[in-house]
């Protein structure tokens, strides 16, 4: 699969469809500000980038669900809402107070399919954004009903702040990497304990 965000930020992707919503939230700046990894895919005047993410990620997401070619078209007042999805998924994800106020996306509708043989399907609907928000938000409630939404997270390195999947066994990562971002925040909470001791 090619998950361009996901992948500029050297991250194994989510399992499934949850990789779309991962990667959405990959798209936004990371890591140090002179790093290739701060741009921000979805950036206002970014419609080129915006697009040939947008058709990476959607061709993935369709070969990792199972259905055919997806061809999404962006407009330049796409990348507002996008980011303002990805802000409020981001927001959600990264709340130590989860009783934060609830988020409605009336823009974002779904067609839930009944097959002959009694499966559910869920497809999004619409166009551009409103068609991604749908494909995301889809994909939130089905790794949520499968236990798998709370395994996605936000690095607590705030000057990283990735999307990762916690692979952990009891879900305890709070890192995308212990070695990386997990040794930065140990080495500074052991400065500032030296400092107020000393």
């Amino acid at each position: 699969m090619n998950w361009p965000a996901t992948e500029r930020l050297r991250l194994t992707p989510a399992p499934g469809g949850l990789a779309l919503v991962q990667e959405l939230l990959n798209t936004a700046p990371a890591g140090h500000p002179d790093s290739p990894d701060s741009v921000d895919l979805i950036a206002d005047g970014a419609l080129g980038p915006a697009q040939e993410w947008a058709d990476l990620a959607v061709r993935s997401w369709a070969a990792e669900t199972g259905r055919g070619d997806v061809h999404l078209a962006l407009t330049a007042g796409d990348l507002p809402d996008l980011r303002c999805l990805r802000d409020q998924l981001r927001r959600a994800l990264a709340a130590d107070d989860q009783d934060g106020e609830a988020v409605r996306f009336t823009s974002a509708p779904i067609v839930v399919g009944l097959s002959g043989d009694g499966a559910l399907s869920v497809e999004p609907e619409g166009a551009g954004a409103r068609w991604l928000a749908s494909a995301v938000l889809a994909e939130g409630l089905l790794a949520q009903a499968m236990g798998l939404w709370r395994r996605l997270k936000i690095c607590r390195n705030e000057y990283c702040a990735a999307a990762f999947y916690d692979r952990s066994r009891n879900n305890s990562g709070v890192w995308h990497s212990v070695r990386g971002c997990g040794n930065a925040a140990h080495l500074r909470a052991c400065r500032e304990r030296r400092r107020a001791v000393g």
